[in-house]
């Protein structure tokens, strides 16, 4: 039972840690862009995000099944790059796409929300464009560590696309989420709640750990 306790809690922060890194990596370039440039269609563009942001995560669960299932008129495509279904990968795929428009829209209000003076002022002083927006994006970083946390949080505790594209397949694609769905249908309340109280413990610790980059941990 605790082999497979500890296999489950890895399973889910190696799914959510590469799933949010990869969110990251795109999101907070796209929201950076979106908040310092206009060009045509960038309110179709945010209109998406923000539609993104409060989309049902079984629907995309959905739309990952339907992409990488060979009977699906999208899976019968067979691009390569792609994961299998009922596999770590299809779950990182789908957490990926649920927390991307979270870290891109959160981003880009930060980036709106910072003086655009600054960047004017730093472009005047001989910075090239990627240095400005470097400068504004520094000025804006307390609102993308939210995004980043809002991504992680999104994920983190997100059951049905995991569900759907992952199959919770005992030491495969069992993460916390599901396990604690599964135990508690069985009636072994016991792990649920251990599960449980794990999932809790995580989303604490990194709510600390994002006060304390933001420098407003209370003193003791």
């Amino acid at each position: 039972m605790l082999e497979d306790f500890s296999q489950i809690i890895l399973l889910s922060l190696q799914v959510s840690g590469i799933a949010l890194l990869l969110s990251t990596l795109i999101g907070i370039p796209v929201g950076v862009l979106m908040g310092l440039r206009r060009f045509s269609g960038h309110r179709i563009v945010t209109a998406l995000l923000y539609t993104g942001m409060g989309f049902p995560p079984v629907v995309i669960g959905l739309f990952v099944y339907l992409l990488l299932s060979r009977s699906s008129p999208i899976g019968q495509l067979d691009l390569a790059f792609l994961p299998n279904l009922f596999t770590p990968g299809a779950m990182i795929l789908a957490q990926t796409i649920i927390a991307f428009p979270l870290v891109a829209g959160f981003t880009m209000a930060a980036v709106m929300g910072v003086d655009p003076q600054l960047r004017l002022q730093v472009l005047a002083l001989g910075a090239t464009q990627s240095q400005a927006a470097w400068a504004v994006l520094r000025q804006a970083r307390v609102g993308v560590i939210a995004a980043v946390v809002a991504g992680f949080g999104s994920i983190i505790s997100e059951v049905g696309a995991v569900m759907l594209v992952g199959g919770n397949i005992e030491g495969r694609t069992r993460v916390m989420t599901t396990a604690i769905v599964l135990e508690t249908r069985k009636g072994n309340f016991e792990l649920a709640i251990m599960l449980g109280i794990v999932l809790l413990a995580i989303t604490f610790v990194t709510n600390l750990f994002i006060m304390r980059l933001q420098g407003r941990t209370p003193n003791a």
